[in-house]
């Protein structure tokens, strides 16, 4: 059995044991970091992966999560049948979005970016349609039930968010080792040698901002459920420069820096989160200390090594 897997076994089994041994708060804090883990893999879709500058991710986490909530509080459809509709605009509204600003590059892309999540961060403040809920959002949110099981108590939650963090590793997983991934990886590295292999930038690039936001609005619909709410605050730009450091700090393009990296960012904060101010600050070191001691990343990617006839001295 190769060593990674052997680790991440090792990782579930402990998140299984987790809720048994802390408080209902800190059994809060598991399931958000679950989801966060999930919205910075898919962030690293795009900035990882694919290598463009993105800060508005937010966004579709977002409108997964106010998609779900106003499906079920305004419609009335059962919360688990809203979960593919989210996954399917979100999807949807990242091709829109990213279709005319593709063409820009680093500092631009992300300035666009910022730019969208401004745009829908002040939609939710305005109640939107009447149906956004202004600044006090939405509540009552129901929670699902599957094969007749209703996933309502904080321990459930907890399970389901880690089953869906499980499902997104296996996808990022798999896109790595397939050519879809290959092709992300040739346009991080240099976009004129991909064209030349056939890569088609533009096609690839949305792509990369599709399965992105369909990624972060299915833990945007989970977020819901957890909360049985939603508000503007949760989804503005400073949740999105969360997840842009997550992945910056942990290491692009890499599983387990991701996870440690939403360790180190959103859950070590937490310790100290009775200073209000002092949460931030153990923030801003943490940003500072790694970018100097690792600018690749806590943990960064490794991809392949060379053969040993090449490297062996004659």
């Amino acid at each position: 059995m190769r060593k990674s897997l052997v680790w991440y076994v090792l990782y579930f089994l402990i998140a299984i044991l987790y809720p048994h041994f802390v408080d209902p708060s800190w059994v809060d804090i598991g399931t958000t970091f679950a989801l966060y883990s999930v919205v910075a893999l898919s962030q690293d879709i795009v900035l990882g992966k694919a290598g463009m500058f993105d800060m508005g991710h937010a966004t579709f986490f977002g409108i997964g999560a106010y998609t779900a909530a106003i499906l079920n509080t305004v419609y009335n459809i059962p919360i688990i049948y809203t979960i593919p509709i989210a996954i399917a605009l979100s999807a949807l509204f990242g091709i829109i979005i990213s279709w005319p600003i593709i063409h820009l590059r680093g500092d631009y892309l992300l300035v666009a970016t910022i730019g969208f999540n401004i745009i829908f961060y002040q939609a939710l403040q305005n109640n939107l349609f009447g149906l956004t809920g202004g600044p006090n959002g939405i509540f009552g949110i129901g929670t699902p039930v599957i094969f007749g099981i209703n996933i309502s108590s904080q321990r459930a939650i907890y399970y389901f968010a880690w089953f869906i963090l499980l499902i997104t590793m296996l996808i990022i997983y798999n896109i790595d080792k397939s050519k879809l991934g290959r092709a992300f990886h040739y346009l991080r590295e240099s976009e004129i040698a991909a064209e030349s292999f056939g890569v088609n930038k533009r096609f690839y690039k949305v792509l990369a901002f599709a399965l992105g936001a369909g990624v972060a609005s299915l833990a945007g619909v989970i977020f819901a459920i957890q909360y049985a709410a939603v508000s503007p605050e949760t989804f503005n730009f400073t949740q999105s420069v969360l997840f842009f450091t997550i992945v910056i700090v942990g290491g692009p393009s890499s599983i387990p820096g991701i996870l440690l990296g939403t360790f180190v960012m959103f859950v070590v904060p937490q310790f100290f989160r009775e200073f209000a101010t002092a949460r931030y600050f153990v923030f801003g070191i943490a940003m500072i200390l790694t970018m100097i001691l690792r600018p690749q990343g806590i943990w960064p990617a490794k991809f392949g090594k060379l053969p040993k006839y090449l490297t062996k001295e004659s």
